[in-house]
Protein backbone atom coordinates (compact mmCIF):
# COMPACT_ATOMS: atom_id res chain seq x y z
CA UNK A 1 0.00 0.00 0.00
CA UNK A 2 0.91 3.78 -0.99
CA UNK A 3 1.24 6.19 2.03
CA UNK A 4 -0.27 9.05 1.04
CA UNK A 5 1.95 12.11 2.16
CA UNK A 6 2.87 15.71 1.05
CA UNK A 7 5.27 15.38 -1.67
CA UNK A 8 6.39 15.37 -5.12
CA UNK A 9 3.64 15.08 -7.44
CA UNK A 10 4.28 11.82 -9.41
CA UNK A 11 4.51 11.02 -13.12
CA UNK A 12 1.32 12.15 -15.12
CA UNK A 13 -1.38 9.43 -15.71
CA UNK A 14 -0.20 6.30 -17.29
CA UNK A 15 -2.59 3.90 -19.78
CA UNK A 16 -5.34 5.07 -22.04
CA UNK A 17 -5.95 8.06 -20.31
CA UNK A 18 -2.31 9.16 -20.31
CA UNK A 19 -1.90 9.45 -23.87
CA UNK A 20 -3.13 12.01 -26.14
CA UNK A 21 -5.36 9.96 -27.87
CA UNK A 22 -6.69 8.48 -24.87
CA UNK A 23 -6.99 11.99 -23.37
CA UNK A 24 -9.05 12.83 -26.32
CA UNK A 25 -11.46 9.89 -26.66
CA UNK A 26 -11.90 10.06 -22.97
CA UNK A 27 -12.64 14.03 -23.56
CA UNK A 28 -15.22 13.01 -27.04
CA UNK A 29 -17.19 10.35 -24.64
CA UNK A 30 -17.26 12.70 -21.58
CA UNK A 31 -18.94 15.65 -23.89
CA UNK A 32 -21.22 13.70 -25.71
CA UNK A 33 -22.58 12.72 -22.55
CA UNK A 34 -23.15 16.62 -20.88
CA UNK A 35 -24.46 17.20 -24.45
CA UNK A 36 -26.94 14.70 -24.72
CA UNK A 37 -27.86 15.35 -21.14
CA UNK A 38 -28.44 19.23 -21.40
CA UNK A 39 -32.27 20.34 -21.86
CA UNK A 40 -31.32 23.66 -23.19
CA UNK A 41 -31.13 25.52 -19.85
CA UNK A 42 -30.14 22.79 -18.00
CA UNK A 43 -28.63 19.70 -17.37
CA UNK A 44 -30.47 16.13 -16.29
CA UNK A 45 -28.06 13.76 -14.12
CA UNK A 46 -29.78 10.90 -16.04
CA UNK A 47 -32.74 11.01 -18.60
CA UNK A 48 -34.08 8.10 -16.99
CA UNK A 49 -33.18 8.08 -13.31
CA UNK A 50 -33.38 11.37 -12.67
CA UNK A 51 -34.85 13.55 -15.61
CA UNK A 52 -34.96 17.18 -13.88
CA UNK A 53 -32.31 19.72 -12.35
CA UNK A 54 -30.36 18.79 -9.31
CA UNK A 55 -29.08 21.15 -7.40
CA UNK A 56 -25.12 19.92 -6.63
CA UNK A 57 -25.28 17.90 -9.56
CA UNK A 58 -25.84 21.30 -11.32
CA UNK A 59 -22.82 22.53 -9.58
CA UNK A 60 -20.42 19.79 -10.81
CA UNK A 61 -21.36 19.97 -14.02
CA UNK A 62 -21.36 23.47 -14.78
CA UNK A 63 -17.69 22.60 -13.52
CA UNK A 64 -17.16 20.30 -15.88
CA UNK A 65 -19.29 22.09 -18.90
CA UNK A 66 -16.84 24.95 -18.76
CA UNK A 67 -14.75 23.16 -20.51
CA UNK A 68 -16.96 22.53 -22.97
CA UNK A 69 -18.48 25.92 -23.21
CA UNK A 70 -18.46 28.99 -20.15
CA UNK A 71 -21.50 30.40 -21.35
CA UNK A 72 -23.59 27.05 -20.94
CA UNK A 73 -21.56 26.29 -17.58
CA UNK A 74 -22.93 30.27 -16.72
CA UNK A 75 -26.44 29.43 -17.64
CA UNK A 76 -26.26 25.94 -15.63
CA UNK A 77 -25.99 27.50 -12.47
CA UNK A 78 -28.30 30.58 -13.28
CA UNK A 79 -31.35 28.26 -14.50
CA UNK A 80 -30.47 26.42 -10.39
CA UNK A 81 -30.40 30.51 -9.15
CA UNK A 82 -33.50 31.05 -10.87
CA UNK A 83 -35.28 29.17 -8.78
CA UNK A 84 -33.66 30.42 -4.95
CA UNK A 85 -36.43 31.01 -2.54
CA UNK A 86 -36.59 34.68 -0.86
CA UNK A 87 -34.92 33.22 2.58
CA UNK A 88 -32.49 32.08 0.50
CA UNK A 89 -32.20 28.88 0.04
CA UNK A 90 -31.18 26.83 -3.29
CA UNK A 91 -33.68 23.86 -3.53
CA UNK A 92 -32.09 20.83 -4.34
CA UNK A 93 -34.55 19.67 -7.55
CA UNK A 94 -35.81 22.43 -9.76
CA UNK A 95 -38.89 20.59 -11.43
CA UNK A 96 -39.65 20.44 -15.35
CA UNK A 97 -43.10 20.80 -15.94
CA UNK A 98 -42.62 19.16 -19.56
CA UNK A 99 -41.78 15.52 -17.53
CA UNK A 100 -44.63 13.72 -16.26
CA UNK A 101 -45.18 13.17 -12.36
CA UNK A 102 -45.00 9.69 -12.95
CA UNK A 103 -41.51 9.98 -14.10
CA UNK A 104 -40.08 10.69 -10.52
CA UNK A 105 -40.90 10.63 -7.01
CA UNK A 106 -41.04 12.76 -5.13
CA UNK A 107 -43.06 14.59 -7.87
CA UNK A 108 -43.98 18.42 -7.88
CA UNK A 109 -47.39 17.43 -6.34
CA UNK A 110 -45.80 15.93 -3.27
CA UNK A 111 -43.78 18.54 -2.23
CA UNK A 112 -46.45 21.33 -3.58
CA UNK A 113 -43.64 23.89 -2.79
CA UNK A 114 -45.48 27.13 -4.55
CA UNK A 115 -48.30 26.39 -1.86
CA UNK A 116 -46.74 24.61 0.97
CA UNK A 117 -43.55 26.87 0.98
CA UNK A 118 -45.22 30.25 0.48
CA UNK A 119 -44.09 31.74 3.73
CA UNK A 120 -40.62 30.59 3.07
CA UNK A 121 -40.78 32.71 -0.31
CA UNK A 122 -40.89 29.69 -2.58
CA UNK A 123 -41.31 31.03 -6.40
CA UNK A 124 -45.25 31.01 -7.28
CA UNK A 125 -44.51 30.27 -11.07
CA UNK A 126 -41.47 27.40 -10.70
CA UNK A 127 -41.97 24.32 -8.73
CA UNK A 128 -39.11 22.64 -6.56
CA UNK A 129 -38.46 20.40 -3.73
CA UNK A 130 -38.68 22.37 -0.49
CA UNK A 131 -34.84 20.91 0.88
CA UNK A 132 -31.53 21.49 0.11
CA UNK A 133 -28.22 20.16 -0.65
CA UNK A 134 -24.27 20.76 -0.53
CA UNK A 135 -23.36 24.47 -1.11
CA UNK A 136 -20.84 23.54 -3.73
CA UNK A 137 -22.40 26.40 -5.99
CA UNK A 138 -20.07 29.44 -5.39
CA UNK A 139 -16.61 27.30 -5.85
CA UNK A 140 -18.39 25.98 -9.07
CA UNK A 141 -18.64 29.64 -9.89
CA UNK A 142 -15.73 30.81 -9.31
CA UNK A 143 -13.81 27.61 -11.44
CA UNK A 144 -16.38 28.80 -14.18
CA UNK A 145 -15.56 32.53 -13.96
CA UNK A 146 -11.75 31.30 -14.15
CA UNK A 147 -12.52 29.23 -17.38
CA UNK A 148 -13.14 32.19 -19.47
CA UNK A 149 -12.91 35.34 -17.05
CA UNK A 150 -13.29 37.36 -20.46
CA UNK A 151 -16.37 35.56 -21.14
CA UNK A 152 -17.74 36.14 -17.83
CA UNK A 153 -16.79 39.57 -17.26
CA UNK A 154 -18.38 40.24 -20.63
CA UNK A 155 -21.59 38.75 -19.71
CA UNK A 156 -21.85 40.02 -16.20
CA UNK A 157 -21.86 36.70 -14.75
CA UNK A 158 -20.16 37.20 -11.14
CA UNK A 159 -22.23 40.45 -10.76
CA UNK A 160 -25.41 38.19 -11.42
CA UNK A 161 -24.53 35.00 -9.10
CA UNK A 162 -22.69 37.15 -6.24
CA UNK A 163 -26.18 37.97 -4.50
CA UNK A 164 -27.96 35.17 -4.57
CA UNK A 165 -24.64 33.08 -3.54
CA UNK A 166 -24.18 35.45 -0.59
CA UNK A 167 -28.17 35.01 0.06
CA UNK A 168 -27.90 31.55 -0.09
CA UNK A 169 -24.69 30.88 2.55
CA UNK A 170 -26.85 33.78 4.33
CA UNK A 171 -29.75 31.12 5.09
CA UNK A 172 -27.43 27.93 6.11
CA UNK A 173 -25.75 30.54 8.71
CA UNK A 174 -28.95 32.21 9.88
CA UNK A 175 -31.49 29.26 9.73
CA UNK A 176 -29.55 26.05 10.01
CA UNK A 177 -26.98 26.79 13.05
CA UNK A 178 -29.37 24.53 14.61
CA UNK A 179 -26.87 23.03 17.31
CA UNK A 180 -26.05 26.96 18.25
CA UNK A 181 -22.07 25.86 17.38
CA UNK A 182 -21.61 28.16 14.27
CA UNK A 183 -22.02 24.89 12.20
CA UNK A 184 -25.29 23.97 9.63
CA UNK A 185 -27.25 21.06 10.37
CA UNK A 186 -28.84 18.59 7.63
CA UNK A 187 -32.79 17.93 8.42
CA UNK A 188 -33.11 14.85 5.80
CA UNK A 189 -30.83 12.23 4.88
CA UNK A 190 -31.04 13.70 1.25
CA UNK A 191 -29.69 17.40 2.27
CA UNK A 192 -25.81 16.13 2.95
CA UNK A 193 -26.06 14.09 -0.44
CA UNK A 194 -25.04 10.86 0.65
CA UNK A 195 -28.68 9.56 0.93
CA UNK A 196 -28.81 5.80 2.55
CA UNK A 197 -25.08 6.25 4.49
CA UNK A 198 -24.72 4.21 7.20
CA UNK A 199 -24.37 7.15 9.16
CA UNK A 200 -28.07 7.95 8.94
CA UNK A 201 -29.02 4.26 10.33
CA UNK A 202 -29.37 4.97 14.00
CA UNK A 203 -31.01 8.70 13.58
CA UNK A 204 -33.37 7.10 11.40
CA UNK A 205 -34.40 4.27 13.44
CA UNK A 206 -36.64 7.07 15.39
CA UNK A 207 -38.83 7.73 12.37
CA UNK A 208 -41.72 5.93 12.05
CA UNK A 209 -42.23 5.48 8.16
CA UNK A 210 -45.05 6.55 5.61
CA UNK A 211 -47.05 3.46 4.81
CA UNK A 212 -45.55 1.58 1.72
CA UNK A 213 -49.04 2.30 -0.05
CA UNK A 214 -48.41 5.70 0.04
CA UNK A 215 -45.56 6.50 -1.95
CA UNK A 216 -44.17 4.95 -5.35
CA UNK A 217 -40.65 4.17 -5.97
CA UNK A 218 -40.31 5.71 -9.46
CA UNK A 219 -36.18 4.77 -8.88
CA UNK A 220 -36.99 1.32 -8.94
CA UNK A 221 -38.19 0.97 -12.66
CA UNK A 222 -34.52 1.95 -13.81
CA UNK A 223 -32.68 0.49 -11.02
CA UNK A 224 -31.38 -2.20 -9.74
CA UNK A 225 -33.42 -2.90 -6.27
CA UNK A 226 -29.85 -4.23 -5.13
CA UNK A 227 -28.17 -0.83 -5.90
CA UNK A 228 -30.92 1.73 -3.92
CA UNK A 229 -32.43 2.26 -0.65
CA UNK A 230 -34.56 -0.25 0.96
CA UNK A 231 -38.33 0.43 1.02
CA UNK A 232 -38.08 0.48 5.13
CA UNK A 233 -35.29 3.69 4.11
CA UNK A 234 -37.77 5.43 1.33
CA UNK A 235 -40.52 5.40 4.02
CA UNK A 236 -38.47 7.04 6.46
CA UNK A 237 -37.02 9.28 3.78
CA UNK A 238 -40.98 10.22 2.53
CA UNK A 239 -42.10 10.73 6.34
CA UNK A 240 -39.22 13.08 6.99
CA UNK A 241 -40.69 15.37 3.93
CA UNK A 242 -44.22 15.36 4.51
CA UNK A 243 -43.29 16.60 8.06
CA UNK A 244 -41.46 19.32 6.79
CA UNK A 245 -43.60 20.41 4.28
CA UNK A 246 -46.53 20.21 6.56
CA UNK A 247 -44.72 22.71 8.77
CA UNK A 248 -44.50 24.62 5.85
CA UNK A 249 -40.56 24.47 5.40
CA UNK A 250 -39.41 25.88 8.55
CA UNK A 251 -36.22 25.35 10.08
CA UNK A 252 -37.23 27.04 13.66
CA UNK A 253 -39.50 25.88 15.89
CA UNK A 254 -40.92 22.16 16.63
CA UNK A 255 -38.01 19.53 16.61
CA UNK A 256 -37.16 17.86 13.86
CA UNK A 257 -37.05 14.33 13.56
CA UNK A 258 -33.46 14.14 12.14
CA UNK A 259 -30.79 17.01 12.36
CA UNK A 260 -28.04 16.27 12.19
CA UNK A 261 -24.12 18.55 11.34
CA UNK A 262 -22.05 16.85 8.35
CA UNK A 263 -18.56 17.04 8.22
CA UNK A 264 -18.62 17.12 4.11
CA UNK A 265 -21.33 19.75 4.00
CA UNK A 266 -19.70 21.83 6.39
CA UNK A 267 -16.39 21.46 4.56
CA UNK A 268 -18.41 22.46 0.83
CA UNK A 269 -19.89 25.45 2.97
CA UNK A 270 -16.48 26.71 3.96
CA UNK A 271 -14.94 25.88 0.84
CA UNK A 272 -17.56 27.75 -1.20
CA UNK A 273 -16.99 30.96 1.56
CA UNK A 274 -13.32 31.24 0.50
CA UNK A 275 -14.90 31.24 -3.38
CA UNK A 276 -16.84 34.18 -2.15
CA UNK A 277 -14.01 35.92 -1.03
CA UNK A 278 -12.55 35.84 -4.07
CA UNK A 279 -15.67 36.80 -6.55
CA UNK A 280 -16.00 39.59 -3.72
CA UNK A 281 -12.35 40.55 -4.70
CA UNK A 282 -12.98 40.13 -8.23
CA UNK A 283 -16.15 42.50 -8.26
CA UNK A 284 -14.33 45.31 -5.71
CA UNK A 285 -16.31 44.18 -2.78
CA UNK A 286 -14.89 43.62 0.72
CA UNK A 287 -14.36 39.93 1.02
CA UNK A 288 -13.90 39.69 4.98
CA UNK A 289 -17.03 39.08 5.59
CA UNK A 290 -16.53 35.75 3.91
CA UNK A 291 -13.02 35.49 5.18
CA UNK A 292 -14.91 35.55 8.63
CA UNK A 293 -17.14 33.07 8.37
CA UNK A 294 -14.74 30.88 6.74
CA UNK A 295 -12.31 31.18 9.52
CA UNK A 296 -14.67 30.47 11.84
CA UNK A 297 -17.13 28.08 10.29
CA UNK A 298 -13.18 25.82 10.29
CA UNK A 299 -13.25 26.63 13.76
CA UNK A 300 -16.38 25.01 14.91
CA UNK A 301 -15.87 22.29 12.47
CA UNK A 302 -12.60 21.05 14.25
CA UNK A 303 -14.37 21.90 18.00
CA UNK A 304 -17.67 19.78 17.04
CA UNK A 305 -16.59 17.22 14.73
CA UNK A 306 -13.07 16.09 14.58
CA UNK A 307 -12.20 13.14 16.36
CA UNK A 308 -8.18 12.10 16.96
CA UNK A 309 -9.13 8.47 18.09
CA UNK A 310 -10.98 7.81 14.70
CA UNK A 311 -8.60 9.48 12.70
CA UNK A 312 -11.59 11.09 10.62
CA UNK A 313 -13.83 14.00 11.11
CA UNK A 314 -17.61 12.35 12.50
CA UNK A 315 -21.12 13.78 11.79
CA UNK A 316 -23.08 14.55 14.87
CA UNK A 317 -26.64 14.08 16.32
CA UNK A 318 -28.25 16.51 17.26
CA UNK A 319 -31.32 15.11 19.14
CA UNK A 320 -29.18 13.07 21.01
CA UNK A 321 -25.96 14.96 21.32
CA UNK A 322 -23.79 12.30 20.25
CA UNK A 323 -21.57 11.39 17.40
CA UNK A 324 -22.08 8.52 15.12
CA UNK A 325 -19.37 6.17 14.93
CA UNK A 326 -19.64 5.44 11.58
CA UNK A 327 -16.81 6.16 9.23
CA UNK A 328 -17.99 7.72 6.13
CA UNK A 329 -16.07 9.45 2.93
CA UNK A 330 -18.10 12.67 4.26
CA UNK A 331 -15.07 13.12 6.72
CA UNK A 332 -12.81 13.10 4.56
CA UNK A 333 -14.01 15.65 2.62
CA UNK A 334 -12.66 18.70 4.98
CA UNK A 335 -9.52 17.99 3.27
CA UNK A 336 -10.65 20.56 0.97
CA UNK A 337 -10.42 23.50 4.22
CA UNK A 338 -6.90 25.11 3.24
CA UNK A 339 -6.47 26.20 7.08
CA UNK A 340 -7.21 22.69 9.12
CA UNK A 341 -4.24 22.10 11.43
CA UNK A 342 -1.16 20.64 10.46
CA UNK A 343 -1.77 17.37 12.93
CA UNK A 344 -5.67 17.08 11.46
CA UNK A 345 -4.17 16.99 7.93
CA UNK A 346 -1.87 14.51 8.72
CA UNK A 347 -3.99 12.34 10.19
CA UNK A 348 -7.03 12.60 7.45
CA UNK A 349 -3.77 11.13 5.07
CA UNK A 350 -3.18 8.20 6.84
CA UNK A 351 -6.80 7.67 7.51
CA UNK A 352 -7.54 7.78 3.65
CA UNK A 353 -5.04 5.15 2.84
CA UNK A 354 -5.53 3.01 5.21
CA UNK A 355 -7.47 -0.14 5.45
CA UNK A 356 -10.69 1.94 6.04
CA UNK A 357 -10.79 4.04 2.74
CA UNK A 358 -7.56 1.83 0.71
CA UNK A 359 -6.18 5.12 -1.53
CA UNK A 360 -3.40 4.53 -2.76
CA UNK A 361 -3.46 0.46 -2.37
CA UNK A 362 -4.14 0.03 -6.19
CA UNK A 363 -4.00 1.89 -9.62
CA UNK A 364 -7.10 2.05 -10.07
CA UNK A 365 -8.21 2.60 -5.78
CA UNK A 366 -11.62 5.38 -5.62
CA UNK A 367 -12.12 6.49 -2.01
CA UNK A 368 -15.69 4.45 -1.00
CA UNK A 369 -18.50 6.28 0.54
CA UNK A 370 -18.49 4.29 3.80
CA UNK A 371 -15.81 2.33 5.49
CA UNK A 372 -15.07 -0.69 3.68
CA UNK A 373 -14.36 -2.39 6.41
CA UNK A 374 -17.62 -1.47 8.23
CA UNK A 375 -20.08 -3.69 9.68
CA UNK A 376 -22.60 -1.89 7.00
CA UNK A 377 -20.00 -1.75 4.25
CA UNK A 378 -22.44 -2.83 0.78
CA UNK A 379 -20.45 -2.61 -2.60
CA UNK A 380 -23.14 -2.03 -4.76
CA UNK A 381 -26.15 -0.21 -2.64
CA UNK A 382 -26.33 3.23 -3.13
CA UNK A 383 -24.10 5.37 -0.49
CA UNK A 384 -23.12 2.01 1.91
CA UNK A 385 -20.29 1.37 0.13
CA UNK A 386 -19.37 2.26 -3.67
CA UNK A 387 -17.39 4.86 -5.29
CA UNK A 388 -19.09 8.22 -6.11
CA UNK A 389 -17.32 10.11 -8.88
CA UNK A 390 -17.94 13.60 -7.58
CA UNK A 391 -16.52 12.92 -4.11
CA UNK A 392 -13.26 11.26 -5.18
CA UNK A 393 -12.98 14.63 -7.32
CA UNK A 394 -13.51 16.44 -4.02
CA UNK A 395 -10.75 14.19 -2.39
CA UNK A 396 -8.26 14.75 -5.20
CA UNK A 397 -8.52 18.16 -4.64
CA UNK A 398 -7.77 18.57 -1.08
CA UNK A 399 -4.65 15.70 -1.18
CA UNK A 400 -3.50 18.35 -4.31
CA UNK A 401 -4.13 21.19 -2.11
CA UNK A 402 -2.84 19.60 1.55
CA UNK A 403 0.91 18.58 -0.91
CA UNK A 404 -0.24 15.02 -1.21
CA UNK A 405 0.29 15.00 -4.50
CA UNK A 406 1.43 12.09 -5.64
CA UNK A 407 -1.53 10.90 -3.74
CA UNK A 408 -3.87 12.97 -5.61
CA UNK A 409 -2.01 12.07 -9.03
CA UNK A 410 -2.87 8.60 -8.13
CA UNK A 411 -6.19 9.47 -7.51
CA UNK A 412 -7.03 11.37 -10.28
CA UNK A 413 -5.93 8.72 -12.92
CA UNK A 414 -7.89 5.94 -10.94
CA UNK A 415 -10.97 8.63 -11.64
CA UNK A 416 -10.48 8.84 -15.14
CA UNK A 417 -9.88 5.53 -15.85
CA UNK A 418 -12.66 3.59 -13.89
CA UNK A 419 -14.92 6.97 -15.17
CA UNK A 420 -14.62 5.76 -18.63
CA UNK A 421 -14.13 1.62 -18.78
CA UNK A 422 -17.55 2.17 -16.42
CA UNK A 423 -19.39 3.91 -18.82
CA UNK A 424 -19.40 6.92 -17.27
CA UNK A 425 -21.44 5.10 -14.07
CA UNK A 426 -23.15 7.02 -11.56
CA UNK A 427 -21.47 5.36 -9.41
CA UNK A 428 -18.99 1.53 -9.06
CA UNK A 429 -17.89 -0.80 -6.64
CA UNK A 430 -14.55 0.18 -5.07
CA UNK A 431 -13.12 -2.78 -5.15
CA UNK A 432 -13.91 -3.67 -8.90
CA UNK A 433 -15.02 -0.35 -10.73
CA UNK A 434 -18.03 -2.81 -11.63
CA UNK A 435 -20.68 -0.08 -12.92
CA UNK A 436 -23.32 0.31 -10.75
CA UNK A 437 -26.90 2.93 -10.66
CA UNK A 438 -27.36 4.41 -14.20
CA UNK A 439 -25.01 5.08 -16.53
CA UNK A 440 -24.03 8.34 -19.50
CA UNK A 441 -24.03 10.11 -15.44
CA UNK A 442 -23.41 13.85 -16.16
CA UNK A 443 -21.40 14.65 -13.05
CA UNK A 444 -19.45 11.65 -13.79
CA UNK A 445 -18.58 12.95 -17.15
CA UNK A 446 -18.48 16.43 -15.70
CA UNK A 447 -15.72 15.51 -13.58
CA UNK A 448 -13.73 13.41 -15.96
CA UNK A 449 -13.48 16.60 -18.20
CA UNK A 450 -12.33 19.22 -15.42
CA UNK A 451 -9.88 16.61 -14.46
CA UNK A 452 -8.55 15.71 -18.49
CA UNK A 453 -8.45 19.92 -18.56
CA UNK A 454 -6.38 20.10 -15.17
CA UNK A 455 -3.83 17.36 -16.10
CA UNK A 456 -3.12 19.58 -19.61
CA UNK A 457 -3.18 22.90 -17.16
CA UNK A 458 -0.70 20.98 -15.14
CA UNK A 459 1.73 19.98 -18.01
CA UNK A 460 1.34 23.83 -18.57
CA UNK A 461 2.34 24.90 -15.30
CA UNK A 462 -1.70 26.21 -15.12
CA UNK A 463 -3.28 23.69 -12.86
CA UNK A 464 -5.90 25.77 -10.87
Amino acid sequence: MTAITAGTAAPLVSGAAGTHTGRRALRAAASRVLLANWTGASTVPSHTLYPHQWSWDSAFIAVGLSRLSPRRAQRELETLLGAQWADGRIPHIVFNPAVPHEAYFPSPDFWRSSTAGAAAGAPRDIETSGIVQPPVHALAARLVHESDPKTSRRRGFLERVYPRLAAWHGYLHANRDLGGGGLASVLHPWEPGMDNSPCWDRPLERIDPAPATSFRRADLAHGDAADRPTDLDYGRYVRLATDYRDRGYTDAGDPHGFVVEDPGFNAFLIVSEHALAAIALTLGQDPEPHRERARALTTALVARLWHPEAGLFLCHDLRTGTPIDEKSVTGLLPLLVPDLPGDVVEALLRTACGEHFGLGSSPTALAPSYDLRGRSFDSSRYWRGPAWFNINWAVERGLRQHGALAGADGLRHAILTSAGASGFAEYVDPRTGRARGTTDFSWTAAVVLDLLARTEEREEGMDR
